[in-house]
């Protein structure tokens, strides 16, 4: 049975599940989100969807599934991959998943939307740059784990690496450039050199030109 996997281009936890589907080859299809005119907050999207009004959520027949890392740790179980190979390594996963969730990506979300799909003049200046200190310390946390390693944990691609990445080959700005980060640029040349990888706005439907 094909899965469903609500969500939209823009949306970089949608892009760790996307991600992880399309590396594993598994039979998924995308459900478009229309977040930008309200959906997720929804009557219909709380009742239905998903109560707390997020992306992604992945429905596989009976089961539905919300929060990125969860879903993640759904595939693996379900795909056999990227769970890691020990208890070890399954931990250190989900310690890099909740680090990424509070310090990463739950930051460079927030930045990005702030830079970039807010109005100029509603844009909080003060808000961005304390979020850009915060983001820019997130990103020498992770430059610095990545120094010497192929990969996030052990010596293959695990959720972990597919979480961390999750909104950092997006073209908008958000107080990132590969360039300054070496470690985290090879790291992420890596990752799209793996069969069945997709820049996020080809994986998922919605992209900002289509408001444009």
């Amino acid at each position: 049975m094909t899965m469903k996997l609500h969500c939209f281009g823009e949306s970089g936890h949608s892009y760790k599940v996307a991600l992880t589907l399309a590396l594993s080859s598994a039979d998924w299809e995308p459900v478009f989100i229309d977040f930008f005119k309200g959906e997720t907050r929804s009557e219909d999207y709380r009742a239905n969807v998903n109560e707390m009004g997020e992306a992604p959520v992945l429905v596989d027949g009976d089961l539905k599934l919300s929060q990125s890392a969860v879903i993640q740790q759904y595939l693996s179980e379900k795909t056999g991959k990227f769970g890691g190979t020990s208890d070890a390594e399954k931990r250190e996963i989900l310690r890099w998943q909740i680090w990424d969730n509070h310090k990463l990506s739950g930051q460079v979300g927030m930045l990005r939307f702030l830079m970039n799909f807010l109005p100029e003049e509603k844009r909080p200046q003060e808000v961005i740059a304390f979020t850009t200190a915060r983001v820019t310390a997130a990103y020498a946390v992770l430059d610095k784990h990545l120094a010497g390693r192929d990969w996030i944990v052990g010596d293959s691609i695990t959720n972990a690496d597919l979480t961390c990445c999750g909104y950092l080959y997006y073209p908008e700005p958000f107080g990132f450039d590969r360039a300054d980060w070496p470690n985290i640029d090879a790291w992420l040349s890596r990752i799209s050199a793996q069969p069945g990888w997709k820049h996020p706005y080809d994986l998922m439907p919605g992209n900002p030109s289509d408001r444009a």
